[in-house]
């Protein structure tokens, strides 16, 4: 990505925050993985007042809250480009959240599936996380993450 500008304090936290949102929707397919390494769930106790508080505004809400960024961040050419990047680029993880739980919702009916259910899910799991540490800690530094796929998909949206 070309350099557009420095960015401050200020925008690096706001870019840093709707990465949540793909954080803790991937929480559903962690149920495994967590399982099998319960140390793993000590890592994932700082999320538990974000998830409580996400989970409580309910489906609805969910929603609201995904087109509120999309049309308040994202589209609004007041707010800086490293914050509206960050935010599509969130936004386009969640999006690749709930195709898998789709895909995964097709599969689980079908038998002698199980082992490879689980590990779908940890991989899609493991993966979103991932994406979101780098890209929580790209954006710290200041600069663009750059996801393959997802960031192109994202530089098309945010101009």
């Amino acid at each position: 990505m070309s350099w557009r500008g420095s960015t401050t304090v200020r925008d690096r936290i706001f870019a840093c925050l709707p990465y949540l949102l793909p954080l803790i929707d991937s929480l559903v397919f962690s149920s495994s993985l967590l399982q099998q390494f319960p140390v793993l769930a000590i890592l994932l106790l700082p999320l538990q007042p974000v998830r409580k508080i996400y989970a409580g505004i309910g489906q609805i809400g969910q929603i609201i809250l995904f087109f509120a960024l999309f049309i308040l961040v994202v589209r609004n050419e007041k707010v800086s480009h490293f914050i509206r990047f960050n935010t599509m680029q969130a936004i386009l993880l969640d999006i690749v959240i709930f195709l898998c739980s789709i895909l995964l919702q097709i599969l689980t009916p079908i038998p002698g599936t199980g082992f490879a259910i689980e590990t779908l899910a940890n991989t899609i799991f493991l993966g979103i996380v991932a994406s979101v540490v780098y890209s929580v800690f790209q954006s710290l530094m200041g600069r663009y993450a750059e996801i393959p796929a997802i960031s192109d998909a994202v530089y098309l949206q945010v101009r």
